[in-house]
């Protein structure tokens, strides 16, 4: 079959078909080929079916129409064996006359099939047993083939179906395995949503780590310890917006195996102090040897705000717990209740320019358990001592304060007696001293007594023992 690209038209016969006289076959006109079609746009546009009165664009389209249209009355198909009546192709092969030429035809046709055989037949007589032979031959080149096809079905369906169970299996593991996909996108995607969190934490539980361990480098055993607190005014910002009214100091103890301490500090003060003072608390919390510690707690205790810069004007302020508060019992929880100082300093000092006691940002509070009984006079000198220095040091240098404050003491209790005396014997001088050497005329021996040392050994001992002389 030739396909189109490969026809070419011949222009010289569609020429000639041009020139070609042409009659209406609606009307009277005629013309040639070439204005046909022009006639029939212009005068017979839209035409109507004769039969049905169905309206058509064209009169190619009306042409076809006509030869399908089921209304058109045209000659029956078996005029020639009878029936002649024009048909209606929906009526009319239904009619008698029709039935009856049909039956002609195939009579007509039946008998000439026989005829041809007979003439076949007559061309060459073979044995019964020939046409049977050759028929079952037939039959079983059939039946064989049928057999053969038959197989092949069998085997078609039985690959397809062992093709269907497999791609119906590798569905379902596929089905299985998305379904795997999906769950693991949606832990792989949850993973990566809680990673920053995670990652959050794990910074917060590092620096707290940190802060721990550099904790636990700085305790104290020794019932004193400097506090540094540092973003002093971000920690105030906190506590004034009430995001965080409180922070508490690192634990320390009072010994190896004594009381375990920590601080709390409120530094927009609490209470009746809170908006005016920074309130400072102690707060004993459960140790370890508890169990063999004295309670309640009873011991002074003391807090130094230090002055960062060299006049050294400390705050200090101390307090003796109640013996009587649930504060001081031995603790039930991790931590007893806070008790302290409420009014501890004033917010206009720590709020004032330039303030000695606040240097890049930073305080210092030191925090002493008083186990002594030290002196109220004594108690500015120890907590200004360099905390530089090791402990046994700064013991030695508390020894030597201590006895060189003695020895003043009693330097100047020695020359307020001597005094005393001094006083007394210019009295006696002045007034007669004749009846005291009455008095004594009899002395043989006599013994002297003071409460104080004295070397004033001239002016008080020697005239007793000139008056013992003279008598």
């Amino acid at each position: 079959m030739t396909s189109q690209d490969r026809i070419i038209l011949d222009r010289g016969c569609q020429l000639d078909m041009e020139k070609l006289d042409i009659i209406c076959f609606s009307c009277n006109w005629n013309g040639t080929f070439k204005h046909y079609e022009e006639h029939l746009n212009n005068v017979h546009l839209n035409p109507f079916c004769e039969y049905c009165g169905n309206e058509c664009k064209t009169v190619d389209f009306l042409t076809e129409h006509t030869s399908m249209c089921k209304n058109a009355i045209v000659d029956c198909v078996l005029k020639l064996y009878g029936c002649n009546e024009q048909m209606n192709a929906k009526d009319h092969f239904l009619s008698e006359q029709h039935q009856s030429a049909l039956l002609k035809y195939l009579s007509l046709k039946n008998q000439h099939s026989i005829n041809n055989q007979l003439e076949i037949s007559s061309q060459k007589k073979p044995t019964i047993n020939e046409v049977y032979d050759k028929n079952f031959q037939e039959l079983y080149k059939t039946m064989d083939t049928i057999l053969g096809s038959i197989q092949v079905l069998n085997d078609d369906s039985q690959c397809l179906w062992s093709k269907s169970l497999h791609y119906q299996t590798t569905l379902e593991n596929m089905s299985e395995e998305l379904l795997k996909l999906k769950i693991s996108i949606e832990e792989t995607r949850s993973i990566i949503d809680a990673h920053p969190v995670n990652q959050r934490i794990l910074e917060e539980s590092l620096i707290s780590l940190q802060q721990e361990i550099n904790d636990q480098k700085n305790i104290s055993m020794d019932g004193t310890f400097i506090w540094k607190i540092t973003n002093l005014q971000q920690k105030i910002a906190d506590a004034q917006s009430e995001r965080q009214i409180s922070i508490y100091s690192p634990a320390f103890y009072s010994s190896p195996t004594g009381y375990k301490i920590r601080v709390r500090l409120y530094l927009n003060g609490d209470g009746n102090a809170r908006r005016t003072h920074m309130s400072i608390f102690f707060v004993l919390m459960r140790g370890e040897y508890d169990a063999i510690l004295r309670f309640p707690f009873c011991y002074k205790v003391t807090f130094c705000l230090f002055d960062q810069i060299s006049q050294q004007q400390h705050i200090i302020d101390s307090f003796r717990p109640d013996t009587k508060s649930n504060s001081f019992q031995k603790p039930c929880s991790d931590m007893n209740i806070a008790s302290g100082i409420p009014k501890f300093i004033p917010l206009t000092i720590i709020q004032q320019d330039n303030n000695p006691y606040v240097r890049d940002d930073t305080i210092f509070i030191k925090t002493l358990v008083d186990f002594d009984e030290i002196q109220k006079s004594f108690l500015p000198y120890k907590l200004t001592l360099n905390p530089g220095l090791p402990l046994l040091i700064q013991q030695e240098f508390l020894k030597r304060e201590l006895e060189r404050r003695e020895q003043e003491k009693l330097l100047n209790t020695t020359e307020t007696s001597a005094s005393v005396k001094n006083d007394r014997r210019t009295n006696i001088n002045e007034n007669n001293d004749e009846p005291t050497r009455k008095e004594l005329p009899n002395l043989k021996c006599f013994s002297l007594s003071s409460d104080c040392e004295t070397d004033d050994y001239d002016g008080m001992i020697l005239p007793l023992l000139h008056q013992s002389g003279n008598s």
